[in-house]
């Protein structure tokens, strides 16, 4: 057979998620809206990493968070939902060309019913001028000016890397992102009383005491690197959220079947479960695992192995006025030739741009 299409690997990764009953628990009457939504997100470039975020308890649903590495000159995506970007997309694409670990895309938000603008994401590991050129190329200089301003009061170990921006969307927020190191994060959940010195040092007021003992413990049961996420508005406030992603650490699937089983993933969940912050659905994400590889003809004739990956990556624990809400999980999917996989980069919210696909 030929090489895929995007589109029909796109599709192939939606319906394996959604195999074995799992659609109606996890993804709910979204699932249809949204895999049709996505598909032209990724028609004309590399395939993308696709994120599919669902509910761990409450009301199923499936947003979807589409990341892209290289992109050819000239790219648009013909979906109203993109409406507005063709200027950032054009400046990526030079910007992408000087600075390869930079990444950008789209989330797209199962609530709005599509059409609808579609947030805008950017990662920029560090880099603070350049995500502020982003920023200007969307035509949010002033988003670029908040993110510059929060990463430069933001303490040690509590470096900013990527960040959200809702278009269309009048005084909502600049969600931003960063990554923990290491030793702050074990820090943290062995001193609680460093979590609430951080906050006041940067202005975030939205917690108590409760709030600051789940997040350490939340920490204490990660695996390993942990993403926090403030909600910045348009005046520099801080606003009332809080939340952290527990990253599973583990890309194979069988060894994340043991993981969700009686590993560390196991762990993290029943701690979500034991605080209402989910249900029992999370023991369904396992399944969704999937690596694939099948032989495919390239444009020359020759026969190359083609990977169709789907792996459960983390879960999103998140507090708003101090009070823990449900938490969400976030599968990544990726398609393409298995050497080109374990070449490029994988565009994705984690600590290294450079982490290779297994």
């Amino acid at each position: 057979m030929k090489i895929p299409s995007n589109s029909l690997a796109c599709q192939t990764l939606f319906l394996q998620a959604a195999d074995e009953g799992r659609c109606p628990v996890l993804f709910g009457d979204s699932f249809e809206r949204t895999r049709e939504a996505v598909l032209p997100f990724v028609e004309g470039v590399p395939f993308p990493s696709l994120y599919l975020e669902f509910p761990l308890a409450g009301d199923p649903f499936l947003d979807v968070t589409v990341l892209y590495g290289e992109m050819p000159p000239g790219t648009r995506f013909r979906s109203e939902a993109a409406a507005g970007t063709e200027k950032m997309l054009d400046w990526y694409v030079r910007a992408r060309t000087e600075k390869q670990g930079i990444c950008c895309g789209f989330e797209l938000d199962s609530k709005n019913h599509y059409p609808g603008s579609a947030a805008v994401h950017f990662q920029s590991y560090g880099d603070y001028e350049i995500a502020g050129q982003f920023c200007e190329a969307l035509g949010e200089p002033e988003a670029g000016k908040l993110y510059q301003d929060l990463a430069a009061r933001m303490p040690e170990g509590w470096p900013l890397s990527f960040f959200g921006l809702f278009r269309g969307r009048p005084g909502s927020p600049l969600r931003v992102c960063g990554y923990m190191g290491m030793e702050e994060k074990q820090h943290c959940s062995e001193d609680p009383g460093r979590l609430e010195t951080v906050f006041r040092e940067i202005g975030f007021s939205s917690f108590d005491d409760a709030m600051i003992r789940q997040i350490s413990a939340a920490l204490s049961a990660a695996p390993g690197t942990v993403d926090f996420q403030f909600d910045v508005y348009p005046d520099g406030r801080l606003g009332n959220v809080f939340a952290i992603d527990i990253a599973f650490e583990v890309t194979k699937s069988e060894e994340l079947v043991l993981s969700f089983d009686k590993g560390s993933a196991a762990a993290a969940m029943k701690l979500l479960e034991s605080w209402g912050a989910a249900d029992s659905r999370w023991k369904l994400a396992a399944g969704a695992s999937f690596t694939r590889s099948l032989p495919v003809e390239d444009e020359n004739g020759e026969l190359k192995p083609f990977a169709l990956v789907l792996t459960p990556n983390w879960a999103k624990v998140r507090w708003r006025d101090g009070i823990l809400q449900k938490s969400k999980l976030y599968c990544l999917g990726r398609a393409g030739l298995v050497f080109e996989l374990k070449k490029n980069d994988a565009p994705r919210q984690a600590k290294d741009p450079d982490q290779k696909a297994e």
